[in-house]
This record gives structure tokens, C-alpha cells and sequence, in this order.
């Protein structure tokens, strides 16, 4: 093989509320975790092991805002995308790193009628929610 890939596929939970950033231009980034978990059982003790990965998620643009509009802490989502590792200085001036997702196409999994029902049971109204699937390069020029 002579060339590399940098391709990343996760399916887990929402750790927290999808956190924006707006810049002058109009851009903006929505940031949020997601946790993995892996499930096993240890083969010499039968001893039930649970591991959770969290992974820093980043999204751009338009795909931001869909993701801050219809995702909430605990949701399911599949990403794709790549790993990025940024250099940044923290207050102390010590030198960190960061390794994050940075997403170009995204399903949310989450079924947001149960979310809905139980809403519908404490007598608040209950709306539909879609389950949208983006691409970064999804265009709203399209001619069709």
C-alpha cells in the first residue's frame, strides 16, 4: 500500500450538550463528547469488564448547528471523520495537546419518539423530531 488513511468510524452516547463557538466570519464549530463502551467478559476470572472511550467530537458549520439543534446529552450518533491533533498552551503556559474527531458526515440514532412519549405521558405537547443524516458536503445549491 503505498498511500495512508486517516478515517474514523464511532458509534456512541452524547456525553454532554453540544457546546458552539461563532467566529466573525459566520463559521462556526460545535464541540461535544462521545463515550464508547466495550463490553467483555474476563475469560480466567468470569468477571464482567466494561471499558468507556470518550472521544473529543468536533463539527462545522451548518453541520454544527443541526447537531445543536436536535442532539442533547445521552443521544446515540454515528460520526465519521478524521483524527486531528492540535497544539495549544494552557494558562499555566505549559504546552497540550489535544486529539479530536473532526466529523464530515453524521447519523443520529437516538429514537426520539420514546423521548417523545414519555413527554406525552407528563401532559407536554409532543413534536415530531427528524432523524437527519449530513455531509459536509451537502450543498444547498443542488439543481434538483
Amino acid at each position: 500500500m503505498s498511500g495512508s488513511l486517516n478515517k474514523v468510524m464511532l458509534i456512541g452516547n452524547l456525553g454532554d450538550e453540544v457546546k458552539m463557538h461563532h467566529f466573525d466570519g459566520g463559521g462556526c464549530i460545535g464541540r461535544f463528547p462521545i463515550a464508547t463502551n466495550e463490553n467483555y467478559t474476563n475469560k480466567t476470572t468470569g468477571e464482567k469488564v466494561s471499558n468507556t472511550e470518550w472521544h473529543n467530537v468536533v463539527v462545522r458549520n451548518k453541520a454544527a448547528e443541526v447537531c445543536e439543534k436536535y442532539l442533547s446529552k445521552g443521544d446515540k450518533i454515528y460520526v465519521e471523520g478524521k483524527i486531528k491533533t492540535r497544539k495549544w498552551q494552557s494558562e499555566d503556559g505549559v504546552q497540550r495537546y489535544s486529539t479530536e474527531i473532526h466529523v464530515n458526515e453524521f447519523n443520529f440514532l437516538s429514537n426520539k419518539s420514546d423521548v417523545n412519549e414519555s413527554q406525552s405521558v407528563n401532559n407536554e405537547p409532543s413534536v415530531p423530531q427528524p432523524n437527519p443524516s449530513v455531509s459536509e458536503n451537502d450543498s444547498d445549491d443542488l439543481p434538483f
